[in-house]
């Protein structure tokens, strides 16, 4: 049985949404909004989060509609495409003392998926909002869950990320969601 989310064990890893390679995303504005709306949603929730770009001399910054819903963190720079063989990253996700990495960004068969076969490796519980993943080709997104999937990844929607985390309508927080929602 596959776990459920929960807001009191979970991190959410925003990886290399950047510049021209974000810009060039299938479905880059769907991308953008439920990146958003994950951002906001893991902030009511009060989720810990890390946020990285690839080599980012090269490829650009996060871009604005993503920067700016993490203002008061800075990124982690790499250059290797999973975020766990970034000392940083592993050392942030270490002091986080989370069991379970909720993941999201670009590109969805590179980054991404790299990242989480390192952390199932490292005995996390993996979730990846498939709707806020993408690559320039929509193609390899799907493969990219399929094989996440494969190795133990939860692939979720972000809506359902949310509410499985929120639990109950009658939480405080719950109006706050639907804004981001809706």
């Amino acid at each position: 049985m596959a776990p459920r989310l929960d807001a009191n064990k979970a991190l959410l890893a925003v990886i290399d949404v950047q510049g021209a390679l974000a810009e060039a995303m299938s479905g880059r504005e769907a991308l953008y909004t439920s990146l958003g709306q994950l951002i906001l949603g893991a902030q009511i929730l009060g989720l810990p989060m890390v946020w990285t770009e690839q080599v980012p001399d090269k490829l650009g910054p996060t871009i604005p509609q993503v920067a700016s819903l993490l203002k008061g963190q800075d990124p982690i720079a790499k250059s290797c495409f999973s975020c766990a063989g970034d000392q940083r990253f592993t050392k942030a996700l270490s002091s986080a003392g989370k069991a379970q990495v909720l993941l999201c960004g670009i590109e969805a068969h590179i980054c991404v998926m790299q990242t989480a076969m390192d952390l199932v490796e490292r005995k996390y519980q993996v979730f990846v909002a498939a709707d806020a993943v993408s690559s320039r080709e929509a193609s390899n997104v799907h493969v990219a869950l399929e094989r996440m999937r494969e190795i133990g990844v939860v692939v979720v929607s972000v809506e359902m990320a949310l509410f499985e985390m929120l639990k109950d309508a009658s939480d405080p927080r719950f109006r706050e969601m639907l804004k981001i929602i809706k």
